[in-house]
């Protein structure tokens, strides 16, 4: 999904983009390495990802936030960099910086769209435009057991997060990309 977006991203002239990680808590890495689980080898794929810092942030003109699904919420370590952003919020830094949120979760209804809305909440609170995704988008509207919200991005991932995304959501996923950046540029180009 990350993929998707940064490549929807990518597709808008002026942009440049920077993907980065929420850095994972060492318990929860020996956790799943214990397990050998699925888990743990996503995490060691995404190693050459660099951990993203509150510079990070303060250097986006625009932000894509993305977070598997844990109960409804984001994941502990997704809060703990948002939680880390009181300097920005005080400096009103984020205020007018567009945002997008994507995610995934283990089955049909694990919570996708609380997952979005309650991601949105900070941001809100930084000051943030909430960019989400519009029915007219192909592929919105459907009946099919997959992702695809107004409210971001989304995706089933199974409950070992063996599955991959199904085309028609990293076109949305692709798309949520390029409109952040879209309205990025635009808002830029005003100040």
């Amino acid at each position: 999904m990350a993929n998707a977006v940064v490549e929807g991203a990518k597709e808008v002239a002026g942009v440049e983009v920077a993907l980065r990680r929420a850095r994972e808590f060492p318990e929860y890495v020996q956790n799943i390495k214990d397990e050998n689980s699925y888990a743990y080898k996503v995490y060691q794929g995404q190693q050459s990802i660099a951990e993203c810092t509150v510079d990070d942030l303060r250097w986006a003109d625009g932000l894509l936030l993305g977070s598997p699904t844990r109960y409804g919420n984001m994941t502990a370590q997704m809060k703990a960099l948002i939680d880390s952003t009181a300097q920005l919020w005080l400096k009103g830094e984020m205020e007018g910086k567009p945002a997008g949120v994507f995610t995934s979760t283990a089955s049909t209804h694990g919570g996708q769209e609380t997952m979005l809305l309650t991601m949105m909440v900070p941001l809100l609170h930084l000051g943030m435009l909430i960019v989400g995704v519009p029915y007219s988008l192909p592929g919105m509207i459907h009946t099919e057991a997959r992702g695809g919200t107004p409210y971001g991005a989304s995706t089933i991932a199974g409950p070992m997060g063996e599955l991959q995304p199904k085309p028609e959501d990293l076109a949305i996923a692709k798309a949520l990309g390029k409109r952040v950046a879209e309205i990025t540029v635009a808002v830029r180009g005003k100040k």
